[in-house]
């Protein structure tokens, strides 16, 4: 809401600095985002008469002038712009005057003519933006010789305030001024407003047949208006100053009602509607032709304005361009309505609009205001544009109105919320400030909620308003007493915080992507994913919600490519969507990304680049915080999206709950990425589970470690021979590792040497040669049967 401080404190005006003012209204609730002058500054500029127009000798398309400012005789300007006229009152800055932009106004020849000032147009004086294509006439009754800015009280602000969507009752200056009168305990000083005596009896049919939508709706015919007349300067520059052009007396009067009010408003031309007006939903072949020309096709559902035979506009959002009002208007039909605020908010987003009505629409609007403001707009258009109104036709619904409603509010739980006492005078002067009816009753105050006021409906929500009136600055600040404990912390369970900060210290950084991705990067990296559509996604590449957490973190890891960033090391956490709606699930999953040179650039790195065995090892790392390495488990399988040959699945206590792999080489040929790139997914739930800590005593005899060396062919899983050897180790293996891979002479094609290194210690003797040479034998004999391994000599 954007309105004059001027406006504003014609309603009421306290003893406060504009600044002061607007802090008021910020601690009110009602944001206030900026403030800003009306006008340039400037001065010297003064209100004179031009008396005299000859063309310039020596310049075809400048006039040489005579004004009269209020001076002794009459000054010589000259002139370029084209509606320069003989008899018109022009702002004039003197010689010696400021303009906007610290511009002098000196003596000046053009041309060989002597020029002794400037005759002004809105934009050079900063009243209007862009640029004006003549000088600015004033209306004949602007009084020569004094100043401009004095006598269009142009030491004035806009203020803007951010309103919250539940107080749409403060999208007028009648709403604002009562805050401020509130705030500052001043009566308001409100324009009369009288019922308008019809000088004929003609109506125009209303039928409505959505009463639900439009519960009331009221209209009069007024004939015999003349447009040629102009909109009165006060009116215009209230709405400049609130951010609305003028256009013609009609319209800028509906406008100034709907600032001033609050009750939007439309007037059609009488002439061109037929048989009677109706209020009634769209048939889908229906068309209408916007006022700002933009051609639609309306849908089932849609409330619209019609006569009987075609749409006029639609309801509460815009009207259409076939009947409104034109230069040859002569008589019009002014409406005045009520529509449900659901209603309007479906209809203007589901065709992308968004305008000053639908905005009051949506929010509510009141319902008792429908002919105190059609009233208002007749007195002020017969003031203008003259005609002769005809009596108020009104169709309302009482059962689909919204019902008034009354709400207790407890003095005890007053002063438990605010942890104060406001005084009782106080409590029912601020409510009744607002515009509701109080009544004493035993446990405190009975309110009557007024009709603009629809985010009333609770005793929570007077006690907010007497907080936000007496001031929150006001309101003690106090520190409750309870009885606190901590809670039990579960040591079995590895905080999100603790995975984050040891990937952290891994050389990864943390990813935050977007809950819904585009459908084609899904179904590349998850081919055959189900996840829910959006109904209104903020774009086309962001449809639908992820199944994985893979897109958000390609196309991450893309957008540093993109910028120079070669080596790339990202993690995220966050929910994926799997399933229809019906049977949606939602799972907390970790996944990471890496690409690039093994290690940051310096003089001592090497240039390799990341493999699959350096993001394995990084998770590797990372479960190893859960206290089970026997949980853990990494197969070979096949993930759509990943290499054949570079992919493992993760298992946890056999279930699989993860991937880790290469992205596959058509997966990368379909993105155009240059570089590989290793990625990791798993159940978040799998890796924060872990073990309670517990102590074992250490053994104080010595460790016996036997290395062997076997050979096998290349597919064997290492993982399954060391789960072979580890079931004929026995019970005082302590640690069994894999420290060597060798390929290449000596060691058959097709064949591969590991080298394994086995710990054994007993907790309370010393195991001796004959023990560990029987289960190395049980090993050796059990790796042969199983995966045809041979012990290198």
């Amino acid at each position: 809401m954007k309105f004059s401080e001027t406006w504003l404190r014609h309603w009421v005006s306290p003893d406060w600095t504009t600044q002061a003012l607007a802090d008021h209204i910020t601690m009110a609730g009602l944001e206030v985002d900026a403030i800003a002058p009306v006008a340039g500054a400037f001065d010297g500029v003064v209100i004179a008469e031009v008396v005299d127009k000859q063309p310039h000798p020596s310049a075809d398309k400048l006039n040489v002038c005579h004004v009269d400012d209020g001076g002794d005789e009459p000054v010589q300007v000259v002139c370029g712009a084209p509606n320069v006229a003989v008899g018109q009152k022009v702002p004039f800055a003197r010689v010696n005057a400021t303009l906007p932009g610290d511009f002098k106004i000196k003596k000046a020849k053009l041309r060989g003519v002597e020029s002794r000032g400037m005759i002004c147009s809105a934009s050079e004086l900063e009243l209007e933006e862009g640029t004006s294509d003549g000088i600015w006439v004033l209306p004949p009754t602007a009084p020569v010789g004094d100043g401009l800015r004095d006598w269009l009280a142009l030491d004035d602000h806009a203020i803007e305030v951010d309103l919250t969507p539940n107080r749409g009752d403060c999208l007028s200056l009648k709403g604002m001024a009562r805050e401020v009168g509130v705030l500052s305990r001043l009566p308001l000083n409100e324009p009369e407003i009288s019922v308008v005596t019809p000088k004929n009896q003609e109506t125009f049919p209303v039928r409505v047949e959505a009463p639900a939508q439009c519960p009331r709706y009221a209209g009069r015919v007024i004939r015999g208006v003349d447009l040629a007349a102009e909109t009165p300067l006060w009116m215009t520059e209230r709405l400049r100053r609130s951010g609305i052009r003028a256009i013609d007396p009609i319209v800028d009067v509906t406008n100034y009602v709907m600032l001033e009010l609050g009750q939007p408003m439309h007037a059609f031309d009488l002439a061109r509607l037929q048989d009677g007006i109706v209020v009634r939903e769209a048939r889908g072949d229906e068309r209408l032709t916007l006022l700002d020309g933009q051609d639609i096709a309306l849908r089932d559902g849609t409330l619209v304005i019609a006569d009987v035979h075609r749409p006029l506009a639609i309801a509460g959002v815009m009207g259409g361009e076939a009947s409104g009002v034109n230069a040859n208007t002569q008589d019009i039909f002014l409406e005045s309505a009520f529509f449900s605020p659901l209603a309007v908010a479906g209809q203007a987003r589901s065709y992308g609009l968004h305008t000053d009505a639908s905005h009051r629409f949506e929010r509510g609007v009141d319902p008792q205001l429908t002919q105190v403001a059609l009233e208002r707009a007749t007195q002020l258009l017969l003031e203008i544009v003259g005609g002769d109104p005809g009596p108020v036709t009104e169709v309302a619904s009482p059962d689909h109105l919204p019902l008034g409603c009354s709400v207790t509010l407890r003095r005890v739980r007053l002063d438990q919320c605010l942890s104060l006492v406001i005084a009782d005078d106080d409590v029912v002067d601020i409510l009744s400030g607002l515009g509701m009816h109080v009544d004493v009753v035993a446990e405190g105050w009975r309110v009557k909620v007024p009709s603009w006021r629809f985010d009333i409906a609770l005793e929570e929500d007077l006690i907010e308003e007497l907080a936000r009136i007496h001031g929150y600055d006001r309101i003690p600040v106090r520190r409750p007493a309870a009885r606190l404990k901590l809670s039990a912390a579960d040591e079995t369970r590895q905080p999100l915080s603790r995975l984050r900060r040891h990937l952290v210290a891994r050389g990864y950084q943390e990813a935050i992507t977007y809950s819904f991705v585009a459908p084609e990067l899904q179904e590349t990296l998850t081919p055959g994913a189900i996840a829910p559509a959006l109904a209104n996604p903020i774009s086309a590449d962001m449809s639908v919600m992820r199944a994985s957490l893979l897109p958000g973190l390609v196309k991450a890891m893309m957008h540093n490519l993109n910028r120079q960033q070669p080596r790339v090391r990202l993690f995220e956490t966050g929910l994926v969507f799997r399933g229809g709606l019906d049977d949606l699930e939602q799972v907390s999953m970790l996944g990471g990304i890496i690409c690039g040179p093994r290690h940051p650039e310096g003089w001592s790195a090497t240039r390799e680049r990341v493999d699959f065995f350096d993001l394995k090892g990084d998770l590797e790392s990372l479960l190893a915080l859960t206290h089970r390495p026997d949980a853990w488990r990494f197969e070979a399988g096949e993930h759509p999206g990943l290499h054949p040959g570079q992919t493992a699945r993760i298992i946890c206590d056999g279930r699989p709950v993860g991937w880790v792999g290469a992205l596959h080489p058509g997966v990368r040929a379909e993105l155009g990425l240059k570089t590989g790139a290793f990625v990791f997914e798993l159940e978040l739930e799998a890796a924060t589970q872990g073990l309670l800590p517990a102590f074992e005593p250490l053994s104080r005899h010595p460790e016996v470690r036997r290395d062997l060396a076997l050979v096998v062919k290349d597919d064997v899983p290492v993982m399954a021979l060391m789960d072979a050897m580890r079931d004929q180790a026995g019970e005082w293996l302590v640690d069994l590792r894999l420290f060597d891979v060798y390929q290449g002479e000596g060691i058959e094609k097709g064949h591969k040497s590991l080298a394994l290194g086995l710990t054994w210690q007993h907790p309370s003797r010393t195991l001796n040669d004959d023990e560990i040479n029987q289960l190395v034998d049980a090993i050796v004999g059990e790796a042969k049967s199983r995966f045809a391994a041979v012990l290198r000599s």
